[in-house]
């Protein structure tokens, strides 16, 4: 099955993800609380990862548009599944956030017949010299 319009999809489809990177990036912010409750504490080295990886997420939900950037938001779910080991109410967050990541690849790939590739335009074929009188 694949969108009646490509496009329109894949906007739909890159306002989920960067909606999905956002609030990643807000659940990370919430990690330095947890860890500072643990008998070894917060340190600067943590803390500077921590914050590092929500940025980049936020960040990353800006980029949604670009072809490259559901390939990048991808890359970054294995940092945030990685938070679990700083604190482990973070496998179960981290790896919500992951699953609807995965099932948003998946509706991706149904649509517009690529989870990563450009969004085809429809009635344009490679070697198609349409602009030729």
């Amino acid at each position: 099955m694949t969108a009646a319009d490509p496009a329109r999809a894949a906007r739909g489809l890159g306002g989920a993800a960067a909606g999905i990177l956002a609030l990643e990036g807000l659940a990370v912010l919430f990690v330095p609380r947890g860890i500072a409750q643990t008998e070894e504490g917060l340190g600067a080295a943590r803390l500077t990862l921590l914050l590092a990886l929500s940025l980049l997420l936020i960040l990353s939900a800006g980029v949604q548009r670009r072809e490259r950037g559901v390939l990048i938001g991808t890359v970054l779910q294995v940092p945030l599944l990685l938070t679990g080991l700083l604190n482990p109410a973070m496998w179960f967050v981290a790896g919500a956030f992951v699953l609807i990541w995965l099932y948003l690849l998946q509706v991706r790939r149904e649509l517009l017949g690529s989870a990563f590739g450009p969004v085809p335009v429809p009635g344009a074929e490679e070697g198609d010299d349409a602009a030729t009188p």
